[in-house]
Order: C-alpha cells, then sequence, then structure tokens
C-alpha cells in the first residue's frame, strides 16, 4: 500500500502591506481617507478613528504616521510610556483605545497634547463615548472626540480586500475563487481575512491549488 505524503504547512509569517498605494478605497473608507489625506488641516487636533476589526484603521493609522511622523502606542500600554518622549514629534497614534490600560495617564496625555499642539489619532473598534472611564475630566474629554467611521464592505470592496490579502501572501486566486469567496462568507473585513488564510493554509496542507473547488469545500455552509 502506499501512501501520499502530505505537505507540512508551516505557520509562515505574511506582511500585509500598508502603503498609502495598497489602501483600498471605497463608500465604506473614504470619509476615513479623506480625514487622512487632509493633515494637517483636520477640525480638531485629537480625533478617534472607529470601525470593525480589520476595517482599515491600522493601515490608515500607518499612512497618517508616516506622513506625520507619529509614534504609535497601544492604548492598554499607556501607563508605562515616557509620555513627553512619545509626543516628541508632535504627533501620536493609540491604537485599540477602547482597552484603556491606565485612565489617568490617557488625562496626562491629553492634556499634554494640548499644551505642545500635538497630534492625537485614537483607533478603536468603539465609540469614545463607551470606553471604559470613570474619572469625569476623561469621561467629558473621550465625548468630545470628533469621529470618522469606517463601514463594513460592500460587494465591491469585500472583492477587492480578498484579491489584496491573497497578494499580501503571494496567494494565486482566479476570479472564480474571489467571486465565489466574497458570496459565501460574512461581508466583513474580518471575515475576507480569516477566509484567505484558511484557504492558503489548507491549500498547502493538501498540495493543491486555492481552487473554487477547494473553495466549496470549505465555505459552502458559511456566509
Amino acid at each position: 500500500m502506499s501512501f501520499r505524503p502530505r505537505q507540512l504547512a508551516l505557520a509562515l509569517d505574511h506582511a500585509e502591506s500598508y502603503a498609502r498605494e495598497d489602501f483600498l478605497s471605497g463608500s465604506c473608507n473614504e470619509s476615513a481617507l479623506a480625514l487622512i489625506d487632509s493633515w494637517p488641516d483636520w477640525p480638531a487636533r485629537a480625533i478617534a478613528l472607529v470601525g470593525p476589526g480589520g476595517s482599515g484603521k491600522t493601515h490608515l493609522a500607518t499612512i497618517w504616521a508616516a506622513a506625520a511622523g507619529a509614534r504609535v502606542v497601544a492604548a492598554r500600554s499607556l501607563g508605562e510610556v515616557d509620555l513627553p518622549a512619545a509626543l516628541a514629534t508632535g504627533a501620536l497614534v493609540i491604537e485599540d483605545a477602547a482597552e484603556i490600560g491606565d485612565e489617568r495617564a490617557l488625562f496626562h496625555l491629553i492634556n499634554l497634547a494640548r499644551e505642545e499642539a500635538a497630534f492625537l489619532l485614537f483607533t478603536a473598534r468603539t465609540l469614545p463615548s463607551i470606553w471604559p472611564a470613570a474619572i469625569p475630566d476623561v469621561v467629558s474629554r473621550l465625548r468630545a472626540l470628533p469621529v470618522v467611521t469606517l463601514q463594513s464592505p460592500d460587494d465591491t470592496m469585500l472583492r477587492g480586500i480578498i484579491v489584496k490579502l491573497a497578494g499580501d501572501r503571494q496567494l494565486p486566486l482566479d476570479e472564480s475563487v474571489v467571486r465565489y469567496l466574497s458570496t459565501h462568507i460574512e461581508r466583513s473585513f474580518a471575515a475576507a481575512r480569516s477566509a484567505v488564510i484558511a484557504l492558503d493554509k489548507e491549500a498547502l496542507r493538501q498540495g493543491r491549488a486555492p481552487s473554487r473547488a477547494l473553495a466549496a469545500e470549505m465555505f459552502r455552509d458559511t456566509g
């Protein structure tokens, strides 16, 4: 009896491109992209960028950080950050702002940014008004933040996202596969990312091309 050897699926890192030219623009994110492109002519020096997971917040924040010379910190680590040093360039990105680790550090950051006339860009999945803050002055400052939102993708955008994610992984997908995936997964950025990763890994595991047939075996009952 002979056995066909299976190819081992290695957990290799696939870097996504966060270059400005690789950002997919559409009706779901045009206001957020316009905000980033309009810097430094912002309506306020502190703004919240809000949208679902995988909607492009980090991509936009990375584009802005490159343009503004901004540093990037995670909200949960604010208490461990040297705030004056973080604001040394006059611009700062605070990622996952709803996961505030040290509320007083956030309060000091907002005040320091005002004193230094620095720019702050917060990213989060939820509105600032419901971030977990208890200090009244912090609550009032968060509620006053201008908010720009990113929405879930339409069909055209979803197909574009699938193509981009596949390209980032050097995964060749023909139009039939892209079309099948876009109609058999949840219409969200996160679902597109999960589907492309799963298809890539399964194709590698089975030693098969990432075809429509393989996609149908994996996703016919989803969406």
